[in-house]
This record gives C-alpha cells, structure tokens and sequence, in this order.
C-alpha cells in the first residue's frame, strides 16, 4: 500500500516491538518473541507528510481488535505505531484522539504507541510480497481489495 503512494522512498518489512535478538518470521508467528510484523516506511515529507501516512494507517486495517487483522491472530498481528520522535508520537496520538471523536469506528482504538527499538528487516521473499505473489490466495482475499481501495479513494496520492 505505502509504497505505491508520492513521497514514499521505501518500505521494508520487518520485525520490532519484541525481545529475540535475532527473530525469524518462523518465531514472530509463533507469538514467543513478542515482535509485531510491521513495516519501516521512509517519507519526503515535502511531498507526504506523516499525519498523511497515519491517515492511510488507519483507514486500512481496524485499529480496535486487540492482537488481530482479520483471520491473523497474534500478538504478532497487533495494531501497532513504533514512532521515532516525540514528535512523532505527539502526531499519532492526535490521529488518534481524532478518530475517537470523530467515531471513526464502532470500538475503542487500542492501537499501541511506542518509541521504535531495533527493526529488524524480514526475509527477502517477505519484501515487496504482493507485488511478487499476486495470486496466492492472501494477496487476492486480503491485500488486492485493499489495493483496489487505495486506488479509488486516494488515486490523487499514487505515484
């Protein structure tokens, strides 16, 4: 999703939020490690600003399931924002109460907040994963909706 919008340099998914030195998509998913799948997204903020990328955010996946998207269950699968600033957290915390006032969605928001500690990057075959396997079943279920959305309701953003 992230990379396909202006401003967006890079995206790389990855691992963080946990306490394995060394963790492996085999021991995220096995929930012991304590990492979240996440993705580290780099930004010119000329063209995107943050609060944009907290805006997407969250108007792609539900913010209000505790350790769930949709079939995926995990604390690995946890609705997460790992900030690198204070400035940052101040930012996403402002989305959040935004939603919550706006009553965005039917249950409370319980998205975690968190200073960034080490990413770590996953596997390569984990890299650029729907654009490598549009026809697994996940990426047309799941991700291909998700895409067609993006399309439709933020055309002007895309590259």
């Amino acid at each position: 999703m992230f990379e396909r919008l202006k401003g967006v340099e890079r995206v790389v998914s990855g691992y963080t939020g946990g306490h394995a030195p060394a963790p492996s998509y085999e021991l995220v998913c096995s929930g012991a490690t304590g990492h979240a799948e996440a993705i580290q997204v780099t930004f010119d903020p000329e063209v995107i600003s943050y609060r944009d990328l907290l805006d997407i955010f969250f108007a792609f996946h539900d913010p209000t399931t505790l350790n769930r998207q949709g079939a995926d269950v995990g604390t690995q699968y946890r609705s997460a924002i790992f900030t690198h600033s204070p400035e940052q957290d101040a930012t996403a915390r402002e989305a959040i109460a935004d939603l919550e006032r706006d009553e965005a969605w039917d249950g409370r928001i319980v998205t975690e907040l968190a200073p960034l500690g080490e990413f770590f990057p996953a596997e390569e075959y984990h890299q650029e994963y729907f654009r490598r396997n549009p026809q697994r079943m996940y990426c047309q279920a799941v991700v291909a909706p998700k895409v067609g959305k993006l399309r439709r309701d933020y055309a002007a953003r895309l590259k």
